[in-house]
């Protein structure tokens, strides 16, 4: 009995703990332009704090003079299967205009109110709603559950758009030295001048490994996964159904809820 129990106790001790697309992670990537490597990006998801969840994107890319560096983040909550929205914070800087992209999402008061630029717009709350940051999470966790309508409405430039992806199969994509089993996903489009295509990794809680896009058949950015990290020891749990309210986001630099 005693050595029945210890086994167990290896076992147990020994099985890892599931991924799940908000399991605290990192991955960094190598962006092309065509053949030319432009630099790098990186996400970081990690672990959920007091209830919410923090999801940033930092790149810094160069092609011969010219610069794009980029600091993203978005704060969101879990409730079931399903992420709701806080806060959004885009800075982009380097040749050419830098601007700054903000929106708060008040879901108690049924209001989004964006600041893209020099122009603000408000919308209404209504249904399932993302900015375009933890939207990719919610594609995963969708994805994930076996979800086949794969329809997304999110909050970009001042305006509200809808995005469709359409699951086109399982491809074995090999980068580098290593090799994943993926899902091939296209971005639903109303012509083929522009075409997007990224591959997702189940074994990886189907974290992105690829994507290409192109331009009137030639391909403008390629994106690889070169290294990401999973922290097994901090996996979230989803919330129950019903949670408090958060309290209104506020625009930062400004005034407004």
């Amino acid at each position: 009995m005693g050595l029945l129990a210890l086994s167990q106790s290896v076992f147990a001790m020994a099985t890892p703990t599931p991924l799940t697309p908000l399991t605290p992670q990192t991955a960094e990537y190598q962006v092309n332009y065509g053949d030319i490597e432009l630099g790098k990006a990186k996400y970081n998801l990690p672990k959920m704090t007091n209830g919410v969840f923090t999801y940033r994107f930092e790149s810094d890319l160069s092609l011969l003079l010219l610069t794009d560096v980029r600091r993203i983040s978005s704060e969101f909550t879990l409730n079931g299967n399903q992420l709701s929205p806080i806060r959004y914070h885009h800075l982009r800087e380097g040749v050419g205009p830098n601007y700054l992209e903000q929106t708060a999402f008040t879901k108690d008061q049924g209001v989004i109110q964006t600041h893209y630029k020099d122009k603000k717009a408000q919308f209404a709350f209504e249904g399932d709603i993302f900015d375009p940051l933890m939207v990719q999470l919610q594609f995963r966790l969708d994805i994930s559950t076996g979800k086949e309508v794969l329809d997304y409405r999110m909050v970009k430039d001042n305006k509200v758009d809808e995005y469709q992806f359409h699951v086109i199969g399982k491809e074995r994509m090999k980068l580098g030295s290593e090799s994943y089993d993926t899902v091939k996903i296209e971005v639903v489009r109303k012509n083929n001048k522009r075409q997007t295509f990224f591959w997702m990794a189940p074994e990886l809680a189907y974290l992105p490994v690829r994507l290409s896009h192109f331009e009137k058949g030639d391909k403008q950015l390629d994106i690889k996964l070169i290294k990401y990290h999973f922290d097994r020891e901090h996996v979230a749990k989803p919330a129950p159904a019903v949670m408090a309210p958060v309290k209104a986001p506020k625009l930062l630099g400004t005034g407004e809820h």
